[in-house]
């Protein structure tokens, strides 16, 4: 563990059991964390061409009507991947954002994503807080930590998160872990993730799905 991750802990006598578990599976933590994404994007490479093998994916309307009669269970596990890929990287997130307004539509999708986005966000938030730094160098590059705890430890630091939150100028859910190890309130975290992801996903959701219609035929 590093020295910062060692004094946000209050040191190694004073490890909670949480602290202590995540101390003594880092290395599987750590594994996963490498691992899981590359089986992601091949789960999603294997769904698009069952997809496209199957004549679901041959045009926008035969895929509505694939995931209409789905029913409740669509956007429920849509929602459940996009969640835990907050949390922990299974796939990009952001693949996920892109593909919710084309597979429930603008509106529901949009729906979706946020939903999803900010109850991942403020997860993050709470693990931090009970377990500290150590689950975050864990699951990040010390290189990578120790460049944005810089800016955990400036006086405006709620201010650069909103502005982090509203324009992705960083890392989202390195950033929201880190949050969690800060004197933030829940209460203004909460609502910096509810309003700010907002103009974010109607951007990149909408906006760049928008964009990939005019740009792929289909």
């Amino acid at each position: 563990m590093s020295h910062a991750a060692e004094t946000a802990a209050g040191g190694p006598a004073e490890l909670t059991r949480a602290q202590q578990s995540v101390k003594e599976h880092s290395a599987a933590i750590r594994w996963a964390s490498r691992i899981l994404p590359l089986i992601g994007l091949a789960v999603c490479a294997g769904f698009v061409i069952a997809g496209l093998k199957s004549g679901v994916l041959s045009s926008q309307d035969d895929l509505r009507a694939f995931i209409d009669s789905l029913g409740f269970w669509g956007p429920l596990v849509f929602g459940f991947a996009s969640f835990a890929s907050v949390v922990f990287p299974i796939v990009p997130g952001g693949l996920l954002v892109l593909a919710a307004p084309v597979l429930f539509g603008p509106v529901t999708g949009t729906i979706i994503n946020w939903v999803a986005v900010c109850a991942g966000s403020l997860l993050n938030f709470i693990i931090a807080r009970h377990i500290g730094l150590a689950l975050i160098e864990t699951l990040f590059s010390e290189k990578l930590v120790e460049k944005y705890l810089g800016w955990t430890r400036h006086r405006n630091f709620a201010r650069a998160f909103a502005i982090a939150i509203v324009l992705p100028v960083a890392p989202d859910d390195l950033l929201c872990y880190l949050a969690g190890t800060t004197k933030m309130r829940f209460s203004a975290y909460a609502i910096i993730i509810l309003l700010g992801k907002i103009p974010t996903l109607l951007a990149y959701g909408l906006g760049i799905s928008a964009l990939l219609a005019t740009v792929v035929p289909w």
